[in-house]
């Protein structure tokens, strides 16, 4: 999905919203806040973010999927494994859906606690430390740490963090 396709899909899931009379909340992660907020890259495979209510956004999504032929999870929460407390700001105020985005910082710490070498977390983390002006491991590691406890941050992860950024 590119950027203005997810703004579209957005738009037409606070209509949804508006016909059924509900007024929604979620908050985007991933791929999605990179497009939207960074121009970071042009597309992304979903949309992750967190909602509420939950079963009347469910069938709002459902409803955007079928209009434009999209799979039903176009937008799913798969992401709440990966949440910790941490602040939101407001990207959208629609009519029926207020949408948040997390602080820089910790999207970093998202994206770097669930990197994947092989897809675009990579390219996701350097924007992001680009962004946030970090140049170092350990200015990564600080980040980290800050919303994830130490034993969840593999080894893997840290030998990633390390390789992009070298000493």
């Amino acid at each position: 999905m590119k950027k203005e396709e997810i703004e579209e899909y957005l738009q037409q899931l606070n209509n949804e919203l508006a016909s059924m009379d509900i007024k929604g909340e979620l908050c985007l992660y991933g791929g999605a806040v990179m497009c939207l907020v960074y121009n970071a890259r042009p597309s992304t495979k979903d949309v992750d973010a967190v909602f509420m209510p939950a079963a009347q956004i469910r069938q709002a999504v459902k409803q955007v999927a079928e209009s434009n032929h999209l799979k039903d999870n176009w937008l799913n929460d798969a992401v709440k494994g990966f949440l910790t407390e941490h602040r939101k700001n407001v990207y959208l105020d629609l009519s029926h859906l207020k949408i948040y985005v997390p602080d820089p910082d910790y999207l970093l710490a998202m994206k770097t606690l669930s990197s994947r070498v092989d897809g675009t977390d990579r390219e996701d983390i350097l924007c992001l430390a680009k962004h946030l002006k970090i140049k170092k491991a350990e200015q990564v590691f600080s980040i980290l740490e800050k919303y994830y406890p130490q034993q969840r941050i593999k080894p893997a992860t840290q030998y990633f963090v390390e390789e992009l950024f070298p000493s």
